[in-house]
């Protein structure tokens, strides 16, 4: 395992760990043959969160103005645009496609907040598979809240941020589980809960349960917005292949490979792999082979995500800290955007106005890279 080495990413004192309260897992419905009934989806307030909308934001929406069918469900979930004053192309970012996939949700979280444009658009949905945050993963243990100290001395407030599990809650998905799950051009079947899982449920569709028509939504949004790059947020096991990981649609490996250089040079040695065509449902693949942008999918160590894991300090872990792999994650995605902007044209840049070197994440905690 090759470790971070991003300068003084070690310092969490803006962060704060809070155990799960004893929280019911929602019960499953046993697993049964798919139906071709029509799906009802579940009616209810989707959940909400404490994601402020920073100077750089000019335009809140909803998951559900890219597919109604959306709205009033748990499924939906905001969508926070950041225009420049000039004219360029458009950057999407995802968060919380898992939702005991922490750092990704935070480094979302943090463009939302702190990030602003000079050319071009940012698009940002933190929290992409919001009914995921009502369930818990006693496979994969995420805190079920994680508590941020304002940066003053001492601190003179706090945040709390609520996570949840890897899979759509059952109660939401408006169908049972399948006995399997077989997707259009895949090598191999997969457990029928993964039809739960927003990383298999790509490109998505405009009926059936829930983790589809979100899946359905986000690729409308990049449809729509006619976007030029997308990036999904993950973590993975630290002794996964996958930890410390830049995934490309074949189309963008040129992009990723001349960024991974950049990134080797600036202290984060990022491994590169491009999408594997016999494994379908995944954003990387599926983005990218639905419309013309240039996907990628960016891999942190999260200890939490080891199966079975029990008491791991999920926030400063002595060798995965949390501040250092929102910085890793912020990084790869700015990287990435900024060797795009070198090449393009104009019309096609999306550039980031002077602001905070995501870097310092590590060493002066979170809080100072939040509002208050």
């Amino acid at each position: 395992m090759r470790p971070l080495r991003l300068p003084a990413l070690v310092t969490l004192s803006a962060l704060a760990f809070v155990a799960p309260a004893c929280r019911a897992t929602s019960p499953v419905p046993p697993a049964s043959p798919a139906t071709a009934a029509p799906v009802r989806l579940p009616r209810g307030t989707p959940e909400t969160h404490d994601i402020r909308t920073g100077p750089g934001v000019t335009r809140t929406l909803m998951l559900s103005d890219y597919h109604p069918s959306l709205a009033g469900t748990p499924g939906d979930t905001p969508v926070y645009v950041l225009e420049g004053k000039e004219p360029g192309g458009t950057c999407v970012v995802v968060g919380g496609t898992h939702q005991n996939e922490l750092a990704g949700i935070f480094a979302a979280t943090v463009l939302v907040e702190t990030a602003r444009v000079s050319r071009g658009r940012l698009v940002v949905v933190p929290r992409a598979n919001n009914s995921a945050v009502t369930l818990r993963d006693e496979k994969r243990p995420a805190p079920e809240w994680v508590v941020i100290a304002s940066p003053s001395t001492p601190p003179s407030a706090s945040r709390r941020f609520r996570f949840g599990s890897r899979l759509t809650n059952p109660l939401h998905q408006g169908a049972p589980d399948p006995a399997e799950v077989r997707l259009p051009g895949a090598s191999k079947a997969l457990p029928g809960y993964e039809a739960r899982n927003l990383d298999r449920a790509f490109p998505g569709s405009a009926e059936g349960p829930l983790t589809r028509q979100v899946a359905f939504a986000i690729v409308e949004l990049l449809r729509r917005e006619k976007a030029d790059l997308a990036f999904d947020l993950h973590e993975a096991p630290p002794a996964s292949r996958l930890s410390w990981m830049l995934v490309s649609h074949p189309r963008g490996l040129d992009l990723a490979a001349e960024a991974i250089l950049e990134l080797d040079a600036a202290g984060l040695p990022m491994k590169l792999e491009a999408s594997d065509e016999g494994f379908r449902g995944l954003s990387h693949r599926e983005w990218g082979d639905a419309t013309p942008v240039l996907s990628f999918l960016v891999e942190t160590p999260n200890p939490n995500q080891v199966e079975g894991a029990r008491d791991v300090e999920p926030v400063s872990h002595p060798e995965y800290p949390l501040a250092s792999r929102i910085a890793a994650q912020l990084q790869t995605v700015l990287t990435v955007v900024a060797t795009h902007a070198a090449s393009a044209p104009p019309e096609r840049r999306i550039e980031l106005a002077p602001g905070p070197d995501y870097r310092l994440i590590g060493r002066k905690g979170l809080g100072e890279f939040l509002l208050w």
